[in-house]
């Protein structure tokens, strides 16, 4: 928690525990405490901070339910976590994913509004229900305090990008048909099965033997004969593997900044945004199974000139980056200083991000 007298509002960073949402709030978190925005809103007073997320998981039947029509919403909370949401309040409340939605909507109301509260991923309940609405531009949602994203909100900070280049400096020798390959696997939508991992080995065997430099990756949701199988190509080719830290020290960053395209497969908008963050041409490789939800993503994504489909071959081009994360940060900027506005003072009183936000 932020100590007497320390300047800087107050941020709760919250989701339901499941990895995909609670790293779009991070991302968000982490685009708000960048130096230049935090330099604007360092002068408010936030009391209760916490540096560490909170993981809410309500039960049923509260989650049949519309986050709009909870009746008790603590009561939906296994009893070690209702501590968690009590007085005082923070300044700023980021929340993913629908199941945390009621809680965003009841601190809202139980801060008196003083709570600027930030929901992200459709909530399925009227944008009205939150001072900002962060929605993925696919899911169609709209209002005059809703952003629309192209993608996730995806944020890497300066000072983990010069931390994994100089880890891993010597890829920058290695620009050039370099690739990082991002494995995903199984969902509602998709399914990483046998032959489209048939297909996609046999394009990754052809692009190393023309010369590109794989460097490949895998998720949490990949399938662990999947993730054999791509090791042992890696192997065969060439090329690099890693999937957890038997593998040494996690490349995922220093992947990004130091390769010229990606390939990922289409089942994560959280993997394929970490890509078009860095503004890598994004080729988009197929798994079996679709959604409508996805197809507007990848749309939405070929549409910004971001993406297109892979098909054994490797293009590059240029587009403007997605910064989504940052869009979002400013907008609570603003929010903020409608609020709180800035008091005639020097830089020189003003602080800078706190480690916590870093």
């Amino acid at each position: 928690m932020s100590g007497p007298g320390s300047l800087g509002p107050s941020v709760w960073a919250v989701s339901d525990g499941r990895a995909g949402n609670a790293a779009q709030v991070r991302a968000v978190v982490q685009a708000l405490g960048e130096t230049r925005r935090w330099m604007k809103i360092g002068h408010i007073p936030g009391e209760a901070h916490r540096s560490d997320p909170i993981i809410l998981t309500p039960r049923i039947p509260w989650t049949w339910l519309p986050a709009d029509n909870w009746p008790s919403p603590l009561s939906a909370l296994p009893a070690d976590q209702r501590t968690l949401l009590q007085a005082p309040w923070p300044t700023v409340w980021i929340a993913a994913g629908r199941r945390s939605a009621a809680f965003t909507r009841a601190v809202r109301e139980w801060s008196g509004g003083r709570t600027l509260t930030v929901q992200i991923l459709d909530p399925r309940i009227p944008p009205d229900n939150f001072d900002l609405l962060v929605t993925p531009k696919h899911d169609g949602v709209t209002g005059p305090n809703v952003i629309q994203t192209v993608g996730s909100p995806s944020y890497f900070s300066p000072h983990a990008i010069e931390e994994a280049a100089q880890a891993f400096a010597d890829l920058a020798d290695e620009r050039g048909k370099s690739a990082i390959v991002i494995l995903g696997g199984n969902s509602k939508a998709h399914t990483f099965t046998e032959a489209a991992a048939d297909r996609l080995d046999a394009q990754l065997r052809e692009l190393a033997g023309k010369g590109w430099r794989l460097r490949m990756t895998a998720s949490r949701r990949t399938p662990d004969p999947i993730r054999a199988r791509f090791r042992r190509l890696a192997d065969e080719i060439g090329a690099k593997f890693w999937s957890g830290t038997e593998d040494g020290p996690n490349p995922y960053i220093a992947w990004l900044t130091f390769s010229d395209v990606a390939i990922v497969t289409e089942d994560s908008a959280n993997m394929l945004s970490d890509a078009t963050w860095h503004g890598l041409p994004l080729h988009i490789a197929k798994l079996e199974g679709r959604s409508e939800k996805f197809d507007k993503l990848h749309e939405s994504l070929i549409a910004h000139g971001a993406a297109r489909w892979f098909d054994g071959t490797l293009e590059t081009w240029a587009y403007a980056p997605l910064r989504e994360a940052d869009r979002v940060a400013d907008a609570i900027v603003d929010k903020l200083l409608e609020r709180y506005p800035q008091p005639d003072m020097g830089q020189a009183d003003m602080v800078a991000a706190p480690d916590w936000l870093s």
